[in-house]
């Protein structure tokens, strides 16, 4: 029943559809790690990534949004980098919808809760109100991280007699089918409707986080890092230390024997299964030379971080576990790490699209006067989408560390990463759902320009993307055509910028009952600047400037805000997009 268990929870989503963008001279480190990893000049290295907490993030609006926080963190420090920022790309349903008002607060408080007190700033991100996401917010968060070349780290377990630690936290109760069974279903219309009095269940699958740990747990692992006491390294995110043990030991070139009665509980009723699957936060595994155990632990404590050896590599080709004695996993890591069934999910056109693109949105009624434009005018501009968000980043410190040269409301966050030569790196989130339904190959391709024109326009030069798609529920033919259709489009468009997709990650089955969400691809653009001081801000800088318009404007009303605002319509194609690298290039 264990073995059957550990195969379920970590069965990921298609990757029969899954395409890499090209490689470029830049990628150090591509997908198949905790996270992507480029070259940024004079022997800096940056790791960044984007991840989902969406469904913890409803049922349990403040810990999974700071659990959010906390996974994509570890993901980071685990590639051996120090977290300098994290960004969060946000989606609620309609803003005066009374469900909103319990998540959104919840979820800004988790965000810059444990965002703040790890010390992070968190430089950007969206907030977007529509009611598709009524039952299921988006709640992505990204972080970066920096290095040099030398102190990049792989998750992978080799060499025969080294030791197996787990330290961090203790394993609780929390989060024990936060990947298997909430991150993939559906929620039900009748008992997680979202409204006013439905209340949604499965509390008990979101992970309860302490930032104060995790940044211990961080500090320890730089020192850790620093004197170069690990062989491999892996954080315990979804499916807990099910998931880490069989990604390290199929990584590596041998296998792994745990003693899983060794693992520090903070309850001890925890069946053997319960403890695999723990999603517990704040928890790291690490492949430690015999020789260096000692000073390992050493470290640990100074840090007030709890370690224990719980295993180790073995000679074999087999990851087995035991229990008080008792083998109760036996298996080759690579059948649950990397070799899980390959779904072959059928996808196709949905019968309603032809439709929905012939709703032009081109047709509706334009203002017939200045009085009225100017009414429209207003109303855009005041509505939740195109108004102020300080209401919410005013909650997020921008500038901790020091190193925050560009924030919120800014086109991209930039964060300088040498205070003598005033290096530095932009990122830029963006996606419009609105867009992907009306046409779901241009709506990922239109998310990655955005995000690649804000980074150009703060005078950085695109490098690297990660994604975040963000889907309803795959067993839907027009669903998965969706996804298809947005990855192929993200991808193709990848090729043309010469931007490799580092990494990410896909979050299916957003859909109340029927209802699923608009396909909504999240892209964010990682760019270099060689000086910091020559950044771009948006806000005019002195009198006398002129202003310049670039490129075409033609008549493009399909999934646009008027049409929302005004006229409460979605219908049409999205604007198109001329693809050239050179249009979309910073000064140089």
């Amino acid at each position: 029943m264990v073995r059957a268990l550990l195969v379920q929870v970590l069965q990921g989503p298609p990757p029969s559809v899954r395409r890499e963008g090209p490689e470029n001279d830049a990628l150090l480190v591509g997908i198949g790690e905790n996270a992507g990893v480029v070259d940024v000049g004079q022997g800096y290295a940056v790791t960044f990534k984007v991840e989902s907490h969406n469904h913890p993030s409803y049922v349990e609006p403040y810990q999974g949004a700071a659990t959010g926080v906390g996974g994509i963190v570890r993901d980071i420090l685990a590639m051996g980098a120090r977290p300098v920022a994290v960004v969060d790309p946000l989606r609620f349903g309609a803003a005066d919808h009374p469900d909103t008002k319990r998540v959104l607060p919840g979820v800004v408080a988790g965000i810059g809760g444990y965002g703040n007190c790890l010390g992070l700033p968190t430089i950007g991100g969206e907030v977007v109100f529509d009611a598709c996401y009524q039952g299921n917010p988006l709640v992505n968060a990204g972080c970066i991280g920096v290095m040099r070349h030398e102190d990049i780290h792989l998750a992978k377990a080799s060499g025969p007699g080294n030791k197996v630690i787990l330290y961090g936290a203790r394993t609780g109760g929390d989060g024990i089918g936060g990947v298997s069974v909430l991150a993939s279903e559906t929620f039900d219309a009748a008992s997680d409707s979202g409204s006013a009095t439905g209340k949604p269940k499965k509390r008990p699958a979101v992970q309860v986080g302490d930032p104060f740990q995790e940044k211990l747990l961080i500090e320890c692992t730089l020192e850790i890092f620093g004197e170069k006491l690990v062989a491999g390294i892996q954080d315990l995110g979804g499916a807990g230390l099910s998931c880490a043990t069989s990604e390290l030991a199929s990584a590596g070139t041998g296998g792994m024997r745990i003693e899983l009665d060794t693992v520090p509980l903070r309850d001890a009723s925890l069946s053997p299964e319960e403890i695999l699957m723990s999603e517990s936060q704040e928890r790291m595994c690490a492949v430690v030379e015999p020789r260096h155990v000692d000073r390992f632990l050493e470290i640990c404590e100074k840090w007030d971080v709890i370690a224990t050896v719980i295993g180790e590599v073995t000679d074999g080709d087999r990851l087995e576990i035991y229990w008080h004695g008792e083998k109760i996993i036996d298996v080759p890591p690579g059948t649950v790490a990397h070799e899980g069934p390959v779904y072959e999910r059928p996808y196709a056109r949905p019968a309603w699209q032809d439709a929905l693109q012939a709703d032009d949105a081109n047709t509706l009624p334009r203002p017939s006067s200045a009085g009225e434009l100017r009414k429209q005018v207003l109303e855009l501009v005041a509505h939740p989408n195109q108004a102020s968000k300080a209401w919410v980043t005013d909650q997020y410190d921008r500038f901790v560390q020091g190193n925050t040269v560009l924030a919120m409301p800014e086109d991209s966050g930039m964060i300088r990463i040498d205070e003598e030569t005033g290096l530095g790196v932009a990122i830029a989130t963006d996606g419009n759902g609105r867009y992907a339904k009306l046409d779901p190959y241009t709506g990922a391709q239109l998310a990655l320009a955005e995000a690649y024109r804000n980074v150009a326009a703060s005078g950085a030069r695109p490098l690297a993307v990660s994604d975040c798609l963000n889907f309803g529920s795959p067993e839907d033919p027009a669903v998965m055509w969706q996804f298809a259709e947005a990855v192929r489009g993200l991808a193709d468009a990848c090729f043309v910028l010469g931007t490799p997709v580092t990494g990410g990650n896909v979050s299916l089955y957003n859909q109340t009952g029927e209802a699923a969400i608009h396909p909504t691809p999240v892209v964010a653009v990682l760019g270099v600047i060689d000086d910091v001081a020559r950044r771009t801000p948006v806000a005019f800088q002195e009198e006398g400037r002129l202003l310049y318009l670039l490129g075409d404007t033609r008549e493009e009303f399909g999934g646009s805000a008027w049409s929302q605002v005004i006229h409460d319509h979605l219908g049409g194609l999205p604007r198109r997009s001329t693809w050239s690298a050179s249009a979309c290039s910073p000064r140089s």
